[in-house]
């Protein structure tokens, strides 16, 4: 008999990749049940899923009756938590706990989170109140403290917001920046989240007692922002350069609610590096364990061609 795995955040980017992921490989679509939670399961998103073969149940964050239904004869969790407003630490916290604690009072066997790094303890104090890195890397130290075997997914900096945050703007004169407070050098590992999540969360479910305990820092490659410029310069056939800002100016560029966080947070890349000082060892590592082909910048490029 299958068993069930529990996808929260199933038409979001990385829980829709871990459903499709599971739902189409021949044999983890063998081994396990999909259950796909989302607040909203008629939505076209969720209704893909269910035709694909997912069982689709509503589920809400900050309903805990509905997190408790969600997991009920689940035997592995895929728990992601995303929560965009001022009170991100507190109810990413909050709510993960609330994800794990049902995991295991249902009787649940593995829980695969989707964390962060804690950046003020590697940083030294230095960076903190990175409250969407933190919130989540306190919630992983919860879970490991619970009866329940665990693996960790950390994503690295999407690809898809080179369309949307991060996009390239336009100069003026027909060529175009991508602009940031960090150095041209400063790198960020780099993921399709869309469509390479499920690779990598799906290693552990095909192996999950070789990879528990374990994070997977998942990124094709670590990529400078002076090359990641290049690169989009290539696949546009326009101009775009890099433009290093000063802080007054990037803090102007973002909406004021993550401004300052998100302003600590490339600052600890530059500094620090997005994993820690050991980023491309532990993203070639991980890549060694990956499940599938990863997408490269330049074929996320090539198939979601940038609208300037």
């Amino acid at each position: 008999m299958s068993k069930i795995l529990v996808v929260f955040g199933a038409t979001g980017l990385q829980g829709g990749s871990v459903a499709s992921y599971v739902l189409q490989d021949a044999q983890l679509s063998k081994e396990y049940k999909v259950r796909a939670v989302t607040r909203d399961p008629s939505q076209p998103a969720a209704q893909d899923l269910k035709n694909k073969g997912a069982e689709v149940v509503k589920g809400d964050m900050t309903d805990r009756d509905s997190i408790k239904h969600a997991v009920q004869g689940a035997h592995t969790v895929f728990g992601v938590n995303l929560v965009y407003d001022n009170e991100v630490r507190s109810k990413e916290v909050t709510q993960g706990k609330v994800m794990a604690d049902e995991a295991v009072a249902a009787g649940a066997q593995y829980f695969i989170f989707s964390t962060s790094q804690n950046t003020g303890k590697i940083s030294g104090g230095k960076y903190t109140g990175i409250d969407h890195f933190e919130a989540k890397a306190e919630v992983e130290e919860y879970i490991r403290t619970l009866p329940i075997k665990s693996a960790f997914f950390a994503p690295g900096g999407y690809m898809e917001n080179f369309a949307s945050l991060l996009a390239p703007r336009p100069v003026g004169d027909g060529t175009y920046t991508i602009s940031n407070i960090v150095s041209p050098q400063t790198k960020q590992p780099l993921i399709a989240v869309a469509s390479d999540s499920g690779k990598y969360v799906g290693a552990i479910l095909a192996e999950p007692d070789k990879y528990e305990g374990k994070i997977f820092y998942a990124a094709t490659s670590v990529t400078s922002f002076e090359e990641i410029a290049e690169t989009l310069s290539k696949a546009t056939g326009k101009t775009i350069k890099y433009n290093q800002v000063p802080e007054e100016v990037f803090r102007g560029m973002l909406p004021p609610s993550i401004a300052t966080r998100y302003m600590k947070m490339f600052l600890f890349f530059q500094d620090f590096g997005y994993y820690g000082p050991q980023t491309e060892e532990l993203v070639a590592w991980t890549s060694k364990n990956v499940r599938g082909k990863l997408t490269t910048l330049e074929e996320f490029l090539a198939e979601n061609p940038l609208k300037l």
